[in-house]
């Protein structure tokens, strides 16, 4: 019982009301296969079966129907709870850190719960990290392994993530720059950049060469902080092969010598996590946590699919 999440009762409660998966997961937001998951681990986690289906048709089953009114009272006392916790912590003041990626909305989802002060120094996710470990900020968004969670005693919420793809001179697959689609390419047929400079570009590093031990992709040692940026560019017009962004330059425009490749075999993410202290228990910071991650899904950014790539240490990886 203790796996079972808020979020698992709600879909249990809307595939028994709608008794189709296809229009609960509408109804839901979220993609039917991921419904089906998370129902079947509910199920797991419960020891009971919830539903009986076949290809035509759900029912609840004697438990599913049983546990139905109670599921729905339990759902109803976490609602009032967290209304009365966002109406006390609505005038708590919030630290949030960054690296270089915010929601677009995260002012409209969080101003009933909170005041948040989005903190003006942008530094690196190991920073980030480091500085919610040791109070400056109370969140941060950032990229985080298991290990740094481990070392930092912090938990993470997935936020949301970045498809990288690579950037490569026009020239390379013969078509205009101004070209709606170049072809896509293997990531293992790609350069990746790695700075000397360890102090500004650790996470990425650590990310960029298990990268490459793992995929074939080569690294590319630099000393110019040139990971993102105009000089990046530079690289670009200087390596062989196609280079493979990093996600500081996800809405860059391109030079109109250089094009964007879309990169395959794998699929690769990096991902965004909203850090706090594992002993965090403020209302208003628990309540921003939920009004930012509630709703986002994995599989819907792709992250779980079978050709997608996530570092082994990745806290939202599957296991291999």
């Amino acid at each position: 019982m203790a796996g079972v999440e808020l979020r698992q009762l709600r879909y249990f409660v809307a595939v028994a009301e709608e008794l189709n998966f296809g229009r609960a997961a509408a109804r839901l937001l979220i993609a039917g296969p991921s419904l089906s998951q998370q129902i079947k681990a509910l199920e797991r986690d419960l020891g009971v079966r919830l539903f009986d289906r076949d290809r035509r048709s759900v029912s609840l089953t004697p438990a599913g129907a049983d546990l139905l009114p109670h599921t729905r009272a339990l759902l109803e006392r976490a609602d009032d709870l967290r209304g009365r916790a966002r109406r006390l912590s609505g005038s708590q003041a919030v630290r949030l850190g960054y690296v270089n990626w915010l929601p677009a909305d995260l002012t409209r989802r969080t101003a009933a719960v909170a005041q948040v002060h989005v903190d003006a120094w942008v530094a690196p996710s190991h920073t980030q990290a480091a500085r919610v470990a040791d109070g400056s900020l109370d969140l941060a968004v950032c990229w985080v392994r298991n290990e740094d969670l481990k070392r930092h005693g912090l938990r993470a919420r997935l936020l949301g993530a970045d498809r990288l793809y690579a950037v490569a001179r026009s020239t390379d697959t013969g078509e205009p720059s101004a070209a709606p689609a170049t072809p896509a390419m293997s990531v293992g047929d790609t350069d990746v950049l790695i700075d000397d400079d360890v102090t500004s570009w650790a996470s990425w590093n650590e990310y960029a060469e298990e990268l490459t031990r793992a995929t074939g992709a080569r690294a590319v040692r630099i000393a110019d902080g040139a990971v993102t940026g105009p000089a990046f560019f530079d690289h670009v017009r200087r390596c062989r092969r196609p280079v493979l962004n990093s996600p500081k330059g996800q809405t860059t425009p391109l030079p109109s010598d250089l094009v964007r490749r879309e990169v395959v075999a794998p699929k690769v993410y990096w991902t965004w996590s909203l850090v706090l202290r594992e002993t965090e228990e403020r209302a208003g910071v628990l309540a921003v946590v939920d009004a930012l991650c509630d709703g986002v899904d994995a599989d819907e950014l792709g992250i779980h699919a079978p050709d997608a790539w996530l570092p082994a240490d990745d806290p939202y990886a599957l296991p291999r």
